[in-house]
């Protein structure tokens, strides 16, 4: 069933990425539309290995930085370049790179708080970003960050039992690292109401 929600979120993502990337073939200076494309490729980053979510983050933060030049208090921009280096700062196992990428998250978090203080999603960004680095060494001491970011949904070629008995082992931890995934599904929740502004995804053929 998460197999099946999984797959369906990755349908719905690339074709909000490919409308984007049409979109923007004819207005390059549509904030709305960047903005969305870099939210679909934040998303699409999760189902993707470690390098190519990482590749797949910077280009998000390229388009997204690229509508901030357009309009550059966009609180929803603003709010996805948070989740973007925060993403990043994640699949850095150097703590000291990690926390830059943080410390940029926090600095567009806060932002994106200030132009619109009573969103309760952006306030809860903030307050998560302040724990993130402390999370980001739990991670990594555990030599968890390849396996909680930037997984596959596909079978993983990594031991299936190895990977049990850690989760049994660190439950507690992945509840935190799960924690986190509140901003995730808060851009979820946000090109959920960006689904009025472009064409519905195909239909599924019938079987």
């Amino acid at each position: 069933m998460d197999m099946q929600s999984d797959f369906d979120r990755l349908l719905f993502f690339e074709h909000a990425r490919k409308t984007a990337e049409a979109a923007y073939a004819k207005d390059p200076l549509d904030a709305d539309n960047l903005t969305r494309w870099g939210g679909a490729l934040l998303e699409l980053s999760q189902f993707q290995t470690v390098p190519d979510s990482k590749k797949m983050i910077l280009d998000a933060i390229s388009k997204l930085e690229e509508a901030l030049v357009v309009s550059p208090n966009r609180h929803d921009t603003l709010w996805c370049l948070g989740n973007a280096h925060t993403s990043h700062a994640f699949l850095t196992p150097d703590q000291d790179e990690a926390k830059e990428y943080f410390n940029k998250a926090t600095l567009y978090f806060q932002q994106a708080v200030d132009e619109e203080p009573s969103n309760e999603l952006y306030q809860k960004s903030l307050e998560v970003a302040a724990k993130a680095p402390e999370l980001h060494m739990e991670i990594h001491k555990h030599g968890l960050g390849q396996q909680t970011m930037g997984a596959s949904t596909g079978p993983s070629s990594t031991s299936s039992g190895a990977k049990t008995s850690k989760k049994k082992k660190s439950s507690d931890l992945k509840y935190d690292i799960f924690g986190w995934v509140i901003l995730a599904v808060g851009i979820v929740a946000w090109v959920g109401f960006a689904k009025s502004h472009m064409p519905p995804p195909p239909p599924t053929p019938p079987r």
